[in-house]
């Protein structure tokens, strides 16, 4: 086949990007067009995204990607979950997003179970409980009098916000929806049951849309002033891990279940199985995983994980204090440090928003009577070591939900990068663990416009052409018997 070129708007809690890729039939190469860097902004103590200041990144994007590439067919964009805005009267934009840090979600999951038990939330959505989800941010804006509830005319996620902003066409795509705590994967559609329960609007729920639906074309202002005059814009997995599950280059025979687990790692690290369905049962709300929907009707089983946020704020904590570091220089500070002496748990609250991430670790430590790391490298170890013992932890539920050994640890993103951790994985889990490809989202997302415009046959197709144009890295487990002594402390640690 001709040549066909793709764009990808990938949109991460950290920074944002505009990728162009080439599809000629039998490879995909990806080419970098456009770059920005994007954070929450701190308005009188709350958390907010400056959206106005990302759609005119989106904007700029689209004219770089027009300056490279004349002939680009589509464009889609994806970015984190959870977070949304309102519209109202006249698509009148209410407001920025909260940023999912707010602290205002705070003790919320104890109040909205008060309401509906924690049981039947999880009936209707099959959602890990997780302070920031969607419904809960919703219920804090009731609870404390929002009159923009009342006002509000239009839900949209964050990606669905910038498809709109393309096209002028108001929905809510299907992977995006599932990280609201207010998607019932099971029908297929929002649980409105549910958010009548707790007083919540339901009026304000644009329709649902499937991966690989076509919007149309971009508003013709948009299309003069980017150059993009005959682009379609297409839903990826909007939900920025389900295309990055999509880049996972992996192979399950059919009617089996997979011996493979993914972990998209970044700021999070989303860890978890691939299912033909929904899984709702005692299980997995025992073990608080979540049912997030996946491209091409599957269901990512996964749990969350806080995942590099916390190296990157010990680096953002050290780097205002004068003592910069670049990841190089951070990854040799963590190997000189003596191994296995201290570790975090990753996902304690502590670690959320705490100011000053390096002193927040040290305290964890001395709170649980570890050793205090005592210098940069250390308190980094000390990091990358309790992750590595956090997925051996989501590991073994994995491998209980699927009721099959899970054999390779796939993973993909930005975090593999970070080889000392992939390693680190390797050893505390016993498995071996194959990095790649680094721009995994990106490349789900262009690969799902691809499907979506008949290039490419099917999810499977997608992967064996992901397997075909990107390097991966293996890792072999080492000093294991080390690991699984200091993995026993560790579950006594987060016990």
């Amino acid at each position: 086949m001709a040549q066909r070129i793709y764009l990808a708007v990938d949109m991460g809690a950290s920074s944002g990007r505009h990728v162009l890729g080439r599809f000629d039939g039998r490879t995909v190469q990806l080419e970098e067009v456009y770059r920005f860097e994007n954070g929450p902004v701190d308005v009188g103590g709350r958390l907010y995204w400056d959206l106005l200041g990302q759609w005119s990144h989106v904007r700029r994007g689209l004219r770089a990607a027009a300056e490279a590439e004349v002939q680009i067919a589509s464009v889609g964009v994806d970015t984190w979950g959870v977070d949304f805005g309102l519209l109202g009267r006249g698509d009148e934009l209410l407001g920025n997003p909260y940023n999912y840090r707010d602290r205002r979600t705070e003790g919320v999951i104890e109040k909205a179970c008060g309401i509906v038990p924690r049981e039947e939330i999880f009936r209707h959505t099959g959602l890990q409980f997780v302070s920031i989800n969607t419904l809960y941010q919703l219920l804090a804006m009731k609870l404390t009098g929002s009159p923009l509830l009342d006002i509000a005319e239009t839900f949209l996620m964050m990606p669905d916000l910038f498809h709109w902003l393309l096209t002028g066409v108001k929905c809510n795509e299907m992977t995006e929806a599932s990280t609201t705590q207010f998607y019932n994967p099971v029908a297929g559609g929002w649980a409105t049951e549910l958010l009548e329960r707790f007083s919540l609007p339901t009026r304000i729920l644009a329709p649902i849309a499937q991966p690989g639906t076509t919007l149309g074309p971009l508003r013709p202002s948009l299309a003069a002033e980017s150059g993009l005059q005959t682009v379609q814009v297409v839903l990826p997995g909007s939900h920025d891990t389900a295309s990055a599950v999509m880049a996972v280059p992996a192979h399950t025979e059919p009617g089996q279940r997979p011996d493979w687990c993914y972990i998209s790692l970044g700021t999070w690290a989303l860890m978890g199985i691939e299912s033909p369905g929904p899984v709702i049962n005692d299980a997995v709300l025992k073990l608080n995983f979540t049912n997030e929907g996946g491209v091409g009707g599957t269901i990512r089983l996964l749990k969350n994980i806080t995942g590099l946020w916390i190296v990157q704020e010990c680096r953002r904590v050290w780097n205002q204090a004068g003592a910069p570091l670049d990841w190089d220089a951070m990854t040799q500070m963590s190997v000189a440090a003596a191994p296995l002496r201290s570790f975090i748990d990753p996902d304690a609250p502590e670690f959320v928003a705490p100011g000053d991430m390096p002193e927040a670790i040290r305290a964890f430590c001395r709170k649980t009577g570890q050793a205090v790391p005592d210098d940069r490298g250390a308190v980094l170890r000390s990091v990358l070591e309790g992750l590595a013992m956090r997925f051996r932890q989501v590991l073994e539920m994995c491998e209980q939900l699927n009721g099959r050994r899970i054999e390779t640890i796939h993973v993909v993103g930005g975090g593999t990068k970070n080889r000392l951790l992939c390693q680190f994985t390797a050893d505390a889990c016993e498995r071996r663990v194959v990095a790649g490809p680094v721009e995994a989202t990106a490349t789900g997302n262009v690969m799902m416009q691809a499907v979506a415009a008949g290039d490419v046959g099917s999810i499977a197709e997608a992967r064996e052409i992901v397997r075909r144009s990107f390097p991966v890295e293996e890792y072999v487990p080492k000093n294991t018997e080390a690991w699984s002594e200091a993995y026993q402390r560790f579950l006594k640690i987060v016990s």
